[in-house]
């Protein structure tokens, strides 16, 4: 790894967004990353980027993270905390961590009861979703696209930190971080189908909306004419509500409703703030959700 600049970084231009649901833990440290007030010039110019991408310098993406982290106060000496990433496959894969890792880490998940380590997933369009369990002070981060959703990443997250630590679902706090919206969340009729086997409230969570076509509409005769009976209607658009799904797993887990905020913020809508894939429509940067213990003070 090449070094990270030391000097002062202007981490004014940097926001973090915060979970409401996670605000009052004093001990947590805990945050979502945006787009703007970053060194990147590949999505933008002075871009946020966090994820090693192609497109970016590695230069660029570590002077974003040391600014990120300065922002968050995740410092010790001048220098950061451990920043324990994953290589994300849409998976249910979850890893227990007390220290950073000899190789790199490959799943969506993330829990660890140790202070001073810093947990993060990368997002642009998934879900960022942080867990924390007031009472024993035990922390998780999970990359919950629909792959990983339809797995049940975060209701297995639950699991894994009553396993290790032993949470109750009660204890815990849940933060779903900024991510596509039902608005702008298209599927195709196979993701539908592989939540309804898995989800009995799958209906739920899918809405349906006709295609728009304004001649077929000023002039609908022409087409009930032209075209044989039965192929006369245009096919129908099928949206999925991702906050909805993981916030339901998380009730289903134990969490209870009280417990759960979740971001209004859609990342395909918010480009200005946000880096979305799907609103790009292909390469783009890498959002972060984070969070970590505070160590105790001597």
């Amino acid at each position: 790894m090449s070094a990270v600049p030391t000097r002062a970084l202007p981490t004014s231009q940097v926001t973090v967004l915060r979970a409401d649901s996670l605000q009052k833990l004093t001990w947590l440290v805990h945050g979502f990353s945006t787009r703007p007030g970053g060194f990147s010039d590949a999505y933008g110019g002075g871009a946020l980027n966090l994820g090693f991408t192609r497109q970016d310098s590695r230069s660029a993406v570590e002077r974003n993270r040391r600014a990120f982290l300065e922002k968050l106060g995740t410092m010790n000496a001048g220098q950061p905390w451990p920043l324990i990433t994953l290589r994300q496959i849409h998976s249910d894969v979850i890893h227990c961590v007390g220290k950073p890792p000899a190789q790199p880490l490959v799943g969506d998940g993330l829990i660890t009861d140790r202070p001073g380590l810093l947990l993060a997933v990368q997002t642009a369009d998934c879900l960022p979703v942080i867990l924390a369990d007031a009472k024993r002070r035990a922390v998780g981060v999970f990359h919950a696209g629909w792959r990983g959703t339809v797995k049940r990443i975060v209701e297995k997250g639950v699991g894994e930190m009553r396993r290790w630590f032993g949470s109750l679902p009660r204890d815990l706090k849940a933060g779903i971080g900024p991510g596509i919206h039902g608005c702008c969340y298209e599927v195709g009729p196979e993701v539908r189908e592989r939540f309804h086997s898995q989800f009995a409230y799958a209906a739920e969570l899918f809405r349906e909306s006709k295609e728009s076509d304004p001649i077929r509409e000023r002039y609908p005769l022409l087409f009930l004419t032209a075209r044989a009976p039965g192929h006369s209607d245009l096919p129908k658009k099928i949206f999925l509500d991702l906050v909805e799904a993981n916030r339901r797993q998380l009730l289903a887990a134990g969490v209870t409703a009280r417990s759960i905020s979740a971001s209004p913020l859609c990342t395909c809508c918010r480009t200005d703030l946000l880096f979305s894939y799907r609103a790009a429509k292909g390469p783009t940067g890498r959002l972060m959700g984070v969070a970590g213990i505070k160590p105790a003070r001597k």
